[in-house]
């Protein structure tokens, strides 16, 4: 199961403690907002893309979308998400519960910027009803991230008032 490998990474650091599990379904920002009793924006989703056939995920703010040509602009390729199927078997978690954390070999991560405005964020761990509280430099040091980047949109003050 996911969640048991999530835990064994993070037991590396003595952190499996701080994983929350719920008794309902934290599988899309807004059940996991509810679940955690915090604002949407900051459930840190995990977006898993294929590019160039590499792997790669996208950790973003729960009100964040992928700006397509940002996108395109810094990975040069189109954004083409996996599918469930290749969800699971490529990164090694479900839709639902797919994280940063004890990923398969070979996938990259990416924070979005859209992240930096909060002191602490919720990713998922796993599966559908878990999650952690990390800090900012917490999430850096445990997603074992390659770079910030800036592909997303919808999430800051001046594009909201304009949708």
């Amino acid at each position: 199961m996911s969640i048991e490998r999530v835990r064994k990474y993070f037991s590396q650091w003595n952190m499996e403690d701080r994983i929350q599990e719920f008794n309902v379904s934290s599988a899309t920002v807004e059940l996991a907002a509810k679940a955690l009793n915090c604002e949407p924006e900051r459930i840190a989703k995990t977006i898993s893309f294929m590019v160039n056939g590499k792997v790669i995920l996208i950790v973003a703010a729960g009100d964040a979308k992928v700006d397509n040509s940002k996108f395109k602009k810094k990975f040069a390729s189109k954004a083409k998400m996996l599918t469930p199927e290749q969800t699971l078997e490529l990164v090694g978690h479900p839709v639902g519960g797919v994280c940063p954390f004890g990923i398969n070999e070979g996938v990259s991560v990416y924070l979005d910027i859209s992240l930096k405005r909060f002191e602490t964020v919720f990713p998922a761990c796993g599966s559908s009803n878990s999650a952690i509280e990390l800090t900012i430099p917490e999430l850096e040091k445990y997603s074992g991230y390659i770079e910030w980047v800036d592909v997303c949109k919808g999430w800051k003050d001046e594009e909201k008032a304009e949708a």
